[in-house]
């Protein structure tokens, strides 16, 4: 498949997401889990890649993806060396669009305005998959 099928945007969300937690290294043994978002609590999407390929070891059918990464904004430096490309809902049709590889948006793989984006401390039950509620993302 030829990256201009391959474009997607994965949806982020107002709370509950975890796509949208990281941690930040308090000691060598310690972490702290914030949560990310937007200060008007507003939905954003990620930059995001998909394919479809054949295992050729075992024949099987697989889809994958991947969240675009870029250098992190002021907010985001404290907390982890990258960030998510975070588009903004205007660019969401340039992203999508098909083209030729020569002509790739890659002028919106850039940090998002860190003015515009909060974070906070969150529990660290959000570290187990088994925990998947609203508590994973209330603030401390």
């Amino acid at each position: 498949m030829s990256w201009k099928l391959s474009r997607t945007v994965l949806r982020g969300a107002d709370g509950g997401n975890a796509a949208r937690l990281l941690d930040q290294k308090i000691d060598a043994k310690t972490k702290q889990p914030y949560a990310i978002g937007l200060k008007d609590g507003a939905l954003f999407a990620f930059a995001g890649l998909w394919d479809r390929w054949k295992d050729k070891a075992t024949g099987q059918a697989l889809e994958t993806y991947t969240i675009i990464t870029t250098d992190p904004n002021e907010l985001m430096e404290p907390l982890h060396n990258r960030m998510p490309v975070i588009l903004r809902p205007e660019d969401y049709g340039r992203w999508l669009e098909p083209g030729e590889p020569s002509h790739l948006p890659v002028d919106l793989l850039r940090p998002y305005t860190s003015d515009e984006m909060t974070a906070w401390k969150v529990n660290a039950r959000v570290g187990n998959v088994r925990n998947n509620d609203p508590l994973c993302v209330e603030a401390l």
